[in-house]
């Protein structure tokens, strides 16, 4: 094989995860290991996994290399991943939640690469945050499409065993067999808010519990909506089911943003065919409005990003975030820096080709201008890590404060 194995990542119902290294070029990789049964062959679930991988290639879904066959085992070499975003909530978040615009970039980053998926006539049917995968760019990328399934003619129904338990979509739960890209939709709200809150939404024991939990928020469905929810998917098994008012988002999740608490109302519809779609939910306001400060360029183009460095780990980061905002705008009005050239509204360009013969008027005065935003910038960063510390990297492993 042409690739070195190294250290364990993890292990799954039907294969074990390595980090691996190419011999050829040198690049690290996840080494996605299947142990072959003599008598059942290969597993479904990795023939359907290789099948569709291999058609979906996009920046926000993890890319599958090579596939190794031997007699004893069937290797899927993956483009590798530093963490999962389980993970990295765990690690960089606030208990959990994320900062608003990492929040808004992963949540963009999902929805792309879910939209892409079903472009492709492909259902993920098991999103959860510890099926999406973020490497050091700060790219969050689909995986694990173990469970996934093409939904082109003629195959319309498929089992009732998808998505982990609390990310499930209740028409699955009350025994949805025909369903289709609005089950994916379903999960990806829930990672949604979980994001925003640190801490999954609706934490059901069983079915039947996790249908309660979810009409506790989002209220029980009339007689009439139920009507027509079983009109248009007749093998629903609905059952008596206590009233529950609808609770307001806002009171839920009180740290979101008025446009945050919209796009998940349309992400969380009881009726499946009122969910919005992956395509129609990526031109929300939510994406469109600005949110100040925008590191990276968040506001011209919020796609494959990496999310800002103000992940804080302490109890007390959002605090400091914002004061650190206020000094950058208050100094920001004092340079008098016009906004085009404020030092955040994008990555700080570097200054190449400065050769003495090139003595373009307009060239010099915009290299000038460049390097005077530069400047402000570093000496930005360096009075706030005098006033509050150093502000931790995405993935570095400070302990909480």
């Amino acid at each position: 094989m042409n690739y070195i194995q190294l250290e364990k990542l993890g292990e799954g119902t039907y294969a074990t995860v390595y980090k691996g290294r190419s011999r050829t070029t040198n690049e690290i990789v996840a080494l996605k290991e299947i142990h072959l049964d003599a008598e059942e062959g290969t597993p479904s679930t990795a023939i359907r996994e290789i099948s569709l991988m291999k058609e979906l290639k996009h920046v926000n879904i993890v890319r599958l290399h090579d596939v190794i066959h031997t007699e004893t085992k069937l290797v899927l070499i993956f483009e590798y991943c530093e963490q999962d975003l389980k993970k990295y909530m765990d690690q960089h978040g606030d208990r959990g939640a994320l900062d608003p615009n990492t929040v808004r970039s992963f949540m963009y980053q999902l929805l792309k690469g879910t939209a892409f998926c079903h472009e492709n006539q492909v259902l993920h049917r098991d999103l959860k945050p510890q099926n999406l995968l973020i490497n050091r760019k700060g790219e969050l990328k689909l995986g694990d499409f173990g469970l996934a399934r093409a939904f082109g003619v003629p195959v319309n129904t498929f089992s009732n065993e998808v998505v982990t338990l609390w990310y499930r979509a209740p028409d699955v739960l009350l025994g949805s067999r025909t369903y289709s890209t609005s089950i994916d939709v379903w999960s990806c709200g829930c990672i949604f808010a979980e994001m925003i809150s640190g801490s999954p939404l609706f934490r059901g024991r069983d079915n039947q519990d996790q249908l309660l939990h979810i009409m506790r928020i989002i209220g029980t469905p009339s007689d009439a909506q139920f009507q027509k929810i079983m009109k248009e998917t007749p093998e629903l098994q609905i059952k008596q089911f206590p009233r529950y008012a609808k609770m307001p988002f806002q009171q839920v999740l009180p740290k979101a943003s008025p446009q945050a608490i919209d796009l998940l109302e349309k992400l969380l519809k009881f009726d499946p065919a009122e969910r919005i779609s992956a395509a129609d939910a990526l031109s929300h306001p939510y994406f469109t409005t600005a949110v100040a400060p925008t590191p990276f360029g968040l506001n011209t183009s919020p796609g494959s990003m990496p999310p800002p460095s103000f992940n804080f780990p302490h109890p007390h980061g959002h605090q400091a975030q914002q004061q650190y905002q206020q000094q950058q705008q208050q100094q920001q009005q004092q340079s008098q820096i016009p906004p085009h050239m404020h030092p955040y509204s994008r990555p700080p360009v570097p200054i190449y080709n400065q050769h003495p013969q090139n003595t373009d008027p307009m060239t010099a005065a915009a290299a000038q201008s460049r390097a005077h935003a530069q400047a402000i910038a570093q000496a930005q960063v360096q009075a706030a890590q005098a006033q509050y510390g150093q502000f931790p990297p995405p993935y570095s492993h400070a302990p909480p404060r």
